[in-house]
């Protein structure tokens, strides 16, 4: 079932300790815009499944629908388009990422998914990815054909993903791998699949409750050395959810993302439903410095997902039909996989999860916003240098991300 949140009340999105609930910062920042926002997926209502965090705006015009009519001459879909998320990030799309595979994990099947690929791409002026040419690659979690069963709302999520990955890194080849189900066991599964046939880098837009399995799981399913493993750090505001939590992985905040006059032209704020904070379970990992959380800490970078600055998405699988804008940590998490792909293959060996943290000047820094109440400290708070809902910040070309 659809979770919408309204112009005057929040949805409750899942019951008791598995709750992921939408937090007031964000019904707040959706009444101030005038737009109104669903979740594509259900709340989990199990231990150790998952929930997509795409953000569907359903109502109201978004701030990114004016700027992007604003910054193209031909008439453009609402939301961030390419142009605008490759100037915002300083990315070398036009010349970088070719030979890369950029792999989606997500839960169940969107039969439409190569021709709403199609359709954006196209819409955008962007080279056809296709099964055919070699480009597009869709496979079950096993890495076969048995496809499960349609599920509209994880269509638009997969939607969301694969035109994330085309908007930054246009020369990427895709890979969607499809898990049978939003358990952790079965999207963990796919990501093994998804290194195994060669991808590089692997974004997943999804995530749960942390729990006492985390351990089990990261060396079950996230421990590849070598591989640049993204994934989304929530879309419930403060509060930390699993897999983002993962030493692993790099954990992907969000921001919203507006045109400035600075000399960038852009500005990023904290986004008020980011997720962020310190994990229950997982060990900090030796690359990260901060000194208010023992444990892991959540994010390590952004970028755009604040629906009311939302993106371009094709989709026709799902509730709405076509073109359509969507926000949540699931735009940031693909956004920055790509950006990860076109800074080039990493190291065998390598944690591609550290190499921020040694190019924090690569990197622009978000010194505002929150993201929930934490007492003002930097888990919750957009500061200068390091905090939990930006991480070290977005992408300023791809210095950051690599070796």
């Amino acid at each position: 079932m659809r979770r919408t949140v309204s112009l005057t009340a929040v949805a409750t999105l899942a019951t008791a300790a598995l709750a992921l609930a939408a937090p007031v910062g964000q019904a707040a920042q959706a009444a101030a815009h005038g737009v109104t926002v669903a979740h594509a997926c259900a709340a989990p209502t199990h231990k150790d499944v998952m929930a997509c965090n795409a953000l569907q705006v359903t109502a109201g015009t978004p701030a990114s629908a004016h700027a992007e009519s604003a910054l193209t001459a031909a008439a453009a879909p609402s939301g961030y388009g390419p142009a605008s998320l490759q100037s915002a990030y300083n990315l070398p799309s036009a010349s970088g990422g070719s030979g890369q595979t950029v792999a989606i994990v997500d839960a169940y099947d969107d039969p439409n998914a190569e021709s709403d690929l199609a359709v954006y791409r196209s819409q955008y002026g962007l080279s056809a990815c296709t099964t055919a040419g070699g480009c597009f690659k869709k496979v079950d979690q096993n890495g076969g054909t048995k496809y499960p069963r349609g599920n509209s709302g994880w269509a638009e999520e997969i939607s969301l993903d694969l035109d994330m990955v085309s908007a930054a890194c246009p020369n990427c080849k895709i890979l969607l791998v499809e898990a049978s189900s939003s358990s952790m066991t079965n999207l963990g599964t796919a990501v093994n699949t998804a290194v195994r046939l060669g991808a590089k880098f692997v974004s997943n837009s999804y995530g749960g409750s942390e729990s006492s399995s985390d351990a089990t799981y990261d060396s079950t399913y996230f421990n590849h050395p070598g591989v640049a493993i993204t994934v989304s750090s929530g879309d419930g505001g403060y509060g930390v959810e699993y897999p983002a939590a993962s030493k692993y992985v790099t954990a992907v905040g969000g921001t919203s993302l507006q045109t400035a006059s600075n000399t960038r032209g852009w500005t990023d704020t904290v986004w008020s439903g980011a997720g962020s904070g310190c994990s229950a379970y997982d060990a900090k990992p030796s690359w990260q410095k901060d000194s208010g959380c023992a444990n892991r800490t959540v994010a390590d970078v952004s970028a755009v997902a604040d629906p009311n600055t939302g993106v371009a998405v094709y989709d026709t699988y799902g509730q709405g039909s076509g073109w359509m804008v969507f926000g949540g940590t699931s735009a940031s998490s693909p956004l920055i996989a790509a950006v990860y792909a076109l800074a080039g293959t990493p190291s065998s060996g390598s944690y591609p999860a550290s190499f921020p943290y040694a190019h924090t000047s690569a990197l622009n820094d978000v010194t505002s916003g929150s993201n929930g109440s934490c007492g003002g400290s930097y888990l919750c708070t957009g500061t200068t240098g390091y905090d939990g809902p930006s991480g070290l910040g977005t992408p300023n070309g791809t210095a950051a991300f690599t070796g």
